[in-house]
């Protein structure tokens, strides 16, 4: 039985990508115990901590993960996962950077790589990021939501902004 919306936690996060014309840093989540993203291609980033913004957060979270510097945030979109864990609704800021700086460090997450865009969708990743991915270099902003049940995708919805309809 489904938790009551006012009874759910509401996780704050980031997820971020490292990213130019050709190639996008990923992390293939392969470390950590009890990751709900084991075996999976993912961004980087991570929960909001008390105070921070989300810019500030995406910056945290990709020199932790990655020990790269990165500046210049984009907010490219906005992704609600409603009790993507079976225990929490997960709230998402997700950011691209084309700017970044230093010397990738071994991730305490899983390994790093700079995949060729044009493969990442080869990637075993999650069914929402398939669809998400696509809209990066896309114009405007989105806000989109993508509804889990058992790991699958069993629902999703996306509103454009920032872009004219024809």
């Amino acid at each position: 039985m489904q938790q009551s919306q006012s009874k759910r936690n509401k996780i704050l996060a980031t997820l971020c990508y490292l990213r130019d014309e050709e190639k996008t840093l990923m992390l293939f989540r392969n470390r950590k115990k009890n990751d709900i993203h084991k075996q999976k291609w993912n961004g980087l980033g991570g929960k909001l901590e008390a105070g921070e913004t989300p810019e500030e957060c995406a910056i945290r979270e990709v020199l932790e993960e990655s020990g790269l510097e990165v500046s210049d945030p984009y907010l490219r979109g906005f992704l609600t996962f409603p009790l993507f864990d079976g225990i929490n609704d997960w709230y998402v800021f997700l950011f691209t950077f084309k700017h970044w700086s230093g010397s990738m460090i071994d991730s305490p997450e899983g390994e790093l790589s700079w995949i060729p865009n044009d493969l990442l969708l080869e990637l075993n990743l999650w069914e929402g990021d398939r669809i998400f991915l696509q809209w990066l270099d896309d114009p405007g902003f989105f806000s989109a939501k993508f509804t889990y049940e058992h790991g699958k995708l069993v629902e999703w919805s996306v509103e454009n902004y920032g872009v004219t309809k024809t």
